[in-house]
């Protein structure tokens, strides 16, 4: 689980953890993913941490490398990202969001294929977002990059099945996370991390091939995706988003 110290992969890593069940929690927050580790172990559950930023490719291949020569992995769920955090959409914005969501994704992402591919099982959850299915005014990186994963892992569900490996996207709307903390406009149907958390684990029990949450949330998305560019326009300079 990477991002593990906060939001929905905290609450994630808590639903998760029981008697018999290994976590591998990845986080930059020390003293965060040290208080989650112990909720989970007291829920009997055993723990491994790794407090790694998932941009340093070698850092984590090298962790990784030596984390798999001990363990396998079954499930493996993606879930580090960053947004704008109340900054303007500016240049050093764009690049750390790219970094982080696409780029850090990747980095952790192809060492966790190649090591299902040798075990030829296991299952792969990528966070994207309802935000993936347009671009809005001042969140175009952000909207661009979790599409980017979304896209990429249909894609990746296809190629990697004849592997045994099952791929889902997770695409929540608002939910009460620091992501979405410094967002000063109405959220519609804003949910708790925990209820976002019970979600996505039912939807990987089902290997769903989209996760995507709530449903009314979900369907204004698909709209805003298939209507003509020169009507969503219109209707994203009605919306409240800052």
């Amino acid at each position: 689980m990477t991002g593990a110290s906060s939001g929905i992969g905290a609450e994630l890593s808590i639903v998760y953890a029981a008697p018999q069940t290994h976590l591998i929690l990845l986080g930059r927050d020390q003293s965060r993913l040290e208080k989650i580790a112990l909720q989970c172990k007291d829920r009997g559950a055993k723990i491994t941490l790794g407090l790694l930023d998932i941009r340093h490719r070698d850092d984590f291949k090298s962790w990784f490398k030596r984390l798999t020569q001990k363990h396998s992995i079954d499930i493996a769920i993606l879930n580090a990202g960053v947004g704008n955090f109340g900054r303007q959409e500016n240049p050093i914005v764009i690049q750390e969001i790219f970094d982080v969501n696409l780029q850090g994704l990747l980095n952790t992402l192809l060492p966790i294929i190649e090591h299902m591919q040798k075990n030829k099982h296991g299952q792969i959850a990528l966070m994207s977002s309802l935000a993936s299915f347009k671009g809005y005014r001042g969140k175009g990186a952000y909207c661009a990059s979790k599409a980017a994963v979304r896209v990429l892992g249909e894609g990746l569900r296809e190629s990697l099945s004849a592997a045994n490996i099952k791929v889902s996207v997770i695409c929540p709307g608002f939910v009460v996370t620091p992501l979405t903390s410094h967002n000063t406009f109405p959220m519609p149907f804003l949910m708790s991390a925990q209820k976002a958390a019970r979600i996505i684990r039912k939807g990987l029990e089902k290997n769903k091939p989209r996760i995507a949450f709530p449903w009314i949330t979900y369907m204004f998305s698909l709209l805003m995706a298939i209507l003509p560019p020169t009507l969503t326009e219109k209707i994203s300079r009605l919306l409240p988003y800052r």
